[in-house]
């Protein structure tokens, strides 16, 4: 999922809608039952778009559509539970509802759940069920499973270590926008590790990453 949902939506003919009719379409749909826009209302009171921000609400509109199976539902009741938004931090209650949405091909559960493996959050650390949560996520192009695998190949974390392999990964997690792929790839470049030296190449990826405003790229 985006950090930020767009001020606009689109409705079943593929209109755009201003973001006060989503909301009353959505709010609508979710009161009827329908778990993909209670899943979406709970997204807009999460990042306050056309509502006031409200964890409490999101969180409810997260679990309602989370109980009828939907995996969006699941895997952002997991997140919240992972963050401490609107309940308590409850890793066990995150495990539960990530897996869920992960065993349905949800990228974003697929992606938290390697990392409740990878840090040992509510369960024992097992560095080859994050492994393969991470692929199952890259499968899909999730930046962050993209970088993941990346660092693991990099270091040797629970497989071989492969330099080439790393930058592989790294390339992808950059082409998809994630910054951390961006200079971790520009790093490579710089070094010459895992693919020729090339400073130019590098700074190209520094200066994409810094456009991006992270510190390190700007620092480059």
């Amino acid at each position: 999922m985006s950090k930020k949902l767009p001020v606009t939506s689109e409705d079943d003919a593929g209109l755009p809608v201003d973001v006060e009719e989503a909301v009353e379409r959505y709010s609508r749909a979710a009161e009827r039952g329908d778990a993909a826009a209670q899943a979406r209302l709970g997204e807009m009171y999460e990042h306050g778009v056309g509502l006031c921000q409200d964890y409490g609400e999101a969180l409810g509109w997260y679990r309602r559509a989370a109980e009828q199976g939907d995996a969006t539902g699941q895997a952002l009741l997991g997140s919240m539970y992972a963050r401490g938004l609107g309940v308590s931090v409850d890793y066990q209650e995150a495990g539960k509802w990530s897996r869920l949405a992960a065993a349905q091909g949800n990228a974003k559960a697929q992606y938290n759940l390697a990392v409740i493996y990878s840090e040992g959050c509510g369960v024992t650390r097992d560095n080859q069920e994050a492994i393969k949560w991470f692929r199952l996520a890259a499968e899909q192009d999730w930046p962050g499973a993209l970088y993941a695998l990346g660092y693991i190949y990099s270091w040797g974390s629970g497989i071989p270590r492969d330099k080439e392999e790393a930058v592989k990964w790294f390339r992808r997690a950059a082409e998809q926008g994630d910054v951390d792929g961006m200079n971790a790839l520009g790093n490579r470049y710089f070094d010459g590790t895992g693919v020729p030296q090339d400073k130019e190449e590098a700074v190209k990826w520094f200066r994409r990453a810094a456009e991006q405003g992270d510190v390190d790229g700007l620092n480059a």
